[in-house]
């Protein structure tokens, strides 16, 4: 049987909505032979799922992504990259020092981001907020998932609507503290691991969609942090088309680097 390998998985200790015995469970359940737990900017799901899937004979690599800053020293230009890590150890000390000192900061932000909804008239408890008894992470999918709960939107996604919600002007000046993106590679790498640069085809500042611009850009992205010690490329996603992934193998293979494939599923509310 061909190996299919999903490298791209949030548990409900990031901003999923399962278990990792449950994500487990279903990538057995769609005949998958190796799957990675990417949450963000937390390792606290990866046991758990290795455990299941060796009960289950699915192999489970351990991952994390990080959300970083990258600034061009060049242009000054500042984007922003999602950056996975695979085969971490995940008891490495300076990786675990750096994750806490993050949780301070995104609970810093959240705190924000409620007064803004509350000002907009759409309160929420902190308990609205823990969907499970051992939950350690609050992202905006978390809160879009209580703001259903609650009835203030239809379906998760709702709240991502342009201009509404947390994609309004007030919810998107509350700017989430990102590590620079030599850090997340330095992190990952210091923990055995491969640093792996998600979704390219949704990175913004780098002009429209698809166009020859944007692959000029993500091209001289690539290269700049290939030299950083960027190894792989998330060339499948269910985000990109065909042909945008067909591009981006041409542009992983002139860089050597590694071509992965992932489904960054958060769990069925946020199914299309």
């Amino acid at each position: 049987m061909d190996n299919k390998v999903d490298y791209h998985l949030h548990t409900y200790y990031s901003d999923g909505s399962m278990s990792p015995t449950d994500i487990v469970k279903r990538a057995k359940d769609l005949e998958y032979t190796e799957i990675a737990i990417t949450d963000h900017e937390g390792i606290d799901g990866v046991k758990e799922a290795q455990i299941a899937g060796k009960a289950l004979d699915i192999h489970v690599i351990s991952g994390i992504e990080f959300s970083t800053a990258y600034k061009d020293q060049e242009s000054g230009e500042a984007v922003n990259l999602h950056i996975l890590g695979y085969r971490i150890d995940i008891k490495n000390k300076a990786l675990n020092a750096e994750l806490q000192e993050i949780r301070e900061k995104r609970k810093n932000r959240n705190d924000k981001l409620l007064t803004v909804l509350k000002d907009m008239g759409f309160e929420l408890a902190k308990e609205d907020l823990y969907f499970e008894e051992d939950q350690d992470y609050i992202g905006k999918p978390v809160i879009a998932r209580a703001m259903l709960k609650r009835g203030y939107i239809k379906d998760a996604k709702e709240a991502f609507e342009p201009g509404k919600f947390l994609e309004s002007p007030e919810a998107k000046a509350v700017k989430k503290d990102k590590i620079s993106v030599e850090r997340a590679i330095e992190l990952i790498r210091g923990a055995g691991g491969t640093a792996v640069l998600a979704h390219p085809m949704k990175i913004k500042k780098l002009g429209e969609r698809d166009t020859e611009e944007f692959y000029g850009k993500l091209d001289l992205l690539v290269r700049k942090l290939k030299v950083i010690g960027l190894k792989g490329m998330e060339c499948f996603h269910t985000d990109h088309t065909q042909e945008e992934s067909l591009k981006l193998v041409e542009l992983a293979e002139k860089y050597h680097l590694h071509i992965t494939e992932g489904s960054d599923y958060h769990g069925p509310e946020f199914e299309k």
